[in-house]
């Protein structure tokens, strides 16, 4: 596959982003939160690793497979269950709040506040506090285009599965191609909408699904797994207001086909 060069598979990055105010001790401040964040990284059950931590937040990398909340089959192994178990056997009283989801078989970095206080402010002010949402997508196909965004809206169809139609709700997702050989592209892709499935339902619709995303129309499965990974999250912190970025690298299959 012809590609540009991306560090796969190496160790979570994060970046503190100083504002302007910040800029006369923005190096010493940068380098003591770097610091800070590697001690703080640690892994949990189920695969969950916690990326950073502070008194308000949590960053984790979950891992493909994992469920970000319970369902009617399945209560415990999920990220929320596995970070709650984390807190509580800590001694901390406060107990994670889900703001956004992952799928089950997406990896990639999430997000979780400690209080419904801050998860409802989050949630009332999701599209200013939260800068920018990448993933990477294996699709099936080698598209022609170096870039595009589809802009169509996506509703859900009488088997729970989210398709385009005139009467969904608007969707935006933004990508670009960094790959592509061996009936395969690479896909950057970066959310301005946040709807359930939303990267999956739109690349089916270009004709290019998500590898192994069968529900969607793919036919291979070259990793054993949805082809699909959160790599990218920078946000506003929703209590000091820092703007703050998080990078987990996708598994180095993603670039070897």
């Amino acid at each position: 596959m012809k590609q540009n060069k991306k560090p796969y598979g190496s160790s979570a990055r994060m970046k503190n982003i100083p504002q302007k105010s910040d800029q006369a001790d923005a190096g010493l401040d940068n380098q003591f939160t770097q610091r800070k964040t590697k001690s703080t990284v640690r892994k949990l059950i189920y695969g969950l690793t916690i990326l950073y931590e502070d008194r308000d937040i949590i960053v984790v990398n979950k891992p493909a497979g994992l469920l970000s909340i319970a369902t009617a089959a399945e209560k415990q192994k999920t990220a929320y269950w596995g970070l709650s178990e984390y807190l509580r056997k800590k001694g901390e009283k406060r107990r994670p709040a889900v703001v956004h989801r992952l799928d089950r078989d997406t990896s990639g970095v999430m997000l979780f506040v400690k209080s419904e206080q801050l998860k409802r402010m989050m949630m009332n002010d999701w599209n200013n506090l939260v800068i920018e949402r990448k993933y990477l997508a294996l699709v099936e196909g080698e598209i022609p285009e170096r870039e595009g965004t589809v802009n169509q809206p996506l509703g859900e169809d009488n088997r729970g599965k989210m398709i385009v139609t005139e009467k969904g709700v608007p969707s935006v997702t933004h990508w670009k191609c960094i790959g592509k050989g061996k009936g395969f592209s690479l896909l950057e892709a970066e959310l301005e909408t946040g709807r359930r499935n939303q990267i999956r339902a739109h690349f089916a619709w270009l004709g290019f699904p998500v590898a192994g995303d069968e529900k969607y129309g793919a036919r291979k499965n070259p990793l054993n797994r949805l082809a699909l990974h959160a790599e990218t999250l920078k946000f506003y912190h929703p209590v000091t207001k820092r703007l703050m970025e998080f990078s987990v690298p996708a598994d180095k299959r993603f670039s070897v086909l």
